[in-house]
């Protein structure tokens, strides 16, 4: 069914835009039809309260320009509709384990938790993975120009990104059950 349960209010003006970081976990590390535990409240049956069995999460501290946003496409001739998700990060500075870690995120297509300003944590490429569709590794002309790496990972879903029951690091660390801390760059 289809039909809208109920509505929605102005809201306050006190939301942030931007991102924090990024949470990468391999691809096929947990199962989303098995793994993943939705909330069981009225409204909130998609917002997801646990994931079993990551044994690794790669956190990725961010800071300036950073995005993710999702595209709606529907098409009532064909009956369909899906979600295009889209993160670009900028990471700055280059070094031998970050260039390789890029390739890595390069040849697979991992899940990726990201988290926004406003301490929200939402999981993109859920069922599919994200893959990284451009990017650039880039020492710039000038001194002032970027010396680091910038990714656009594509994902294609037919849910938006769920949130995730936190609103800190630790709540996430607590749904992320198996797991006992985060691994960082």
């Amino acid at each position: 069914m289809c039909d809208l349960a109920n509505g929605r209010q102005e809201v306050c003006k006190d939301s942030i835009g931007g991102l924090d970081a990024v949470y990468f976990i391999n691809f096929g590390d947990f199962n989303p039809e098995v793994d993943v535990s939705y909330s069981a409240t009225g409204g909130l049956e998609d917002m997801i309260t646990a994931i079993a069995n990551v044994t690794a999460c790669f956190r990725f501290q961010l800071k300036g320009t950073n995005s993710y946003q999702e595209t709606i496409t529907s098409d009532r001739n064909n009956g369909t509709t899906f979600f295009n998700q889209e993160l670009t990060i900028t990471l700055k500075k280059q070094d031998a384990k970050t260039t390789k870690m890029i390739k890595l995120l390069s040849y697979g297509r991992p899940h990726i938790i990201v988290r926004g300003r406003d301490n929200t944590f939402r999981i993109a490429g859920l069922k599919r993975g994200m893959d990284v569709t451009a990017g650039t590794i880039a020492m710039g002309t000038e001194a002032g120009d970027l010396n680091g790496y910038t990714l656009t990972f594509t994902g294609m879903e037919s849910l938006p990104a769920n949130i995730i029951d936190c609103n800190t690091e630790a709540g996430l660390l607590t749904d992320l059950t198996a797991l006992a801390s985060f691994t960082t760059v």
